[in-house]
């Protein structure tokens, strides 16, 4: 076979009935509800065992609304991994209250459970059902596991914490469809969970997100919230301050066939972390993320450490493979330098300067990868 260059880093993967579904949906005209967002919606909630999914129009869109279902009020303060897309910090942002970053665990590079603990019993208090910030008095409302590259922390160990010191548990869990903690899906264990269906993601609406909720009160109010909170179906009353945040019926029906290839596309993500891993191991100066026996990873993006980071992409470059680097700590862009982060170590820095996302895409090819491997082997003679 020949090899195809050249190779992109994570492309969607329209293989399936895209086509037919989205004629469906517009020889509907139904565009911006229909049945479509149903199926999608209840294609969702069987395969995650939530109780029920919201169709939003993006995850950040999706991750807003969880923080105002979850209580987080403006001025207050959430907690949430220094190592992220901005996007989650944003969403804190959009509700008035400011984030507190926490640095991550260096093997997993998730939120560190054991510095939140520690963060919590030195440096805040509980008064009545509510934890608050010593230094500022400012309430601590909701704590944001981010789900990293698919990865899960220890979520009974997380939810012990966030009940013990009245957080809301809201997961980010944009990057971790098909990623399972001792057999229960991602963004199910707290108040809200999110999902992301960028054109990068392991299924994608080109844009679009999904809110899962536990409970048919948050589910209602969150459909109330994303239809600019409309409270008459023929009068425009409008009974608080809502948010024009729906998923629409064609991006949606792109969606549901996507949810019919997922198992698919999570054991090719399988496959691609494993041989990439088979290939590199030999290299004392790489290193890989740490996925725990109790995680069931969808290995949403395979990712390497190395102190040249920046090199080794130029490199991989000249040879027409398309990598990235992993976030800019969420503590040093403009927006947040301000905002308190809590690390003993500040490992969050040297995983993201040192981190490169590799080639993924659900249509790579065998010998694409070996061929990624090969280049950065002989990088490193």
């Amino acid at each position: 076979m020949q090899l195809m260059l050249p190779i992109p880093l994570c492309e969607p993967n329209l293989s399936g009935n895209e086509w037919q579904y989205v004629k469906e949906s517009l020889d509907s005209n139904w565009l911006s509800g229909g049945s479509f967002l149903k199926k999608f919606e209840e294609s969702v909630v069987e395969y995650t065992g939530a109780t029920y999914a919201v169709g939003i129009s993006s995850g950040t869109t999706a991750l807003h609304i969880a923080l105002l279902l979850a209580g987080v009020q403006r001025d207050d303060l959430v907690i949430t991994t220094n190592l992220s897309f901005v996007a989650t910090a944003n969403a804190i942002k959009y509700t008035g209250a400011d984030p507190i970053f926490l640095d991550i665990e260096p093997e997993t590079w998730l939120l560190d459970i054991k510095l939140l603990a520690e963060f919590l019993e030195k440096q805040c208090y509980v008064e009545g059902q509510s934890c608050f910030h010593k230094a500022t008095n400012r309430r601590i409302s909701a704590v944001v596991p981010v789900h990293i590259l698919g990865n899960m922390p220890d979520m009974t160990e997380l939810g012990a914490l966030a009940d013990l010191y009245y957080l809301a548990l809201v997961e980010d869990a944009a990057e971790s469809l098909g990623s399972f903690y001792k057999g229960q899906h991602s963004g199910t264990f707290g108040e809200a969970g999110t999902l992301s269906f960028n054109s990068n993601k392991i299924i994608t609406t080109a844009g679009g997100g999904m809110l899962l909720a536990n409970n048919e009160q948050a589910a209602k109010r969150a459909k109330h919230l994303i239809t600019q909170a409309k409270s008459s179906t023929l009068e425009y009353l409008h009974d608080e301050v809502g948010y024009n945040y729906r998923l629409v019926n064609p991006l949606a029906a792109i969606g549901l066939a996507q949810m019919e290839q997922l198992p698919r596309f999570v054991e090719k993500k399988k496959e691609i972390a494993g041989l990439y891993t088979q290939q590199l191991s030999i290299l004392p100066e790489i290193k890989f993320q740490k996925i725990t026996s109790d995680v069931n990873s969808n290995y949403w993006h395979f990712v390497i450490l190395v102190k040249n980071s920046r090199e080794l992409i130029q490199f991989l470059a000249t040879h027409s493979i398309e990598t990235r680097p992993l976030w800019i700590p969420l503590n040093e862009l403009p927006p947040y330098r301000n905002d308190l982060y809590i690390s003993n170590e500040n490992h969050t820095q040297q995983v993201a300067y040192q981190g490169i996302m590799l080639p993924c895409s659900t249509s790579i090819t065998l010998e694409q990868i070996a061929f990624v491997g090969e280049k950065i082997i002989e990088y490193y003679p």
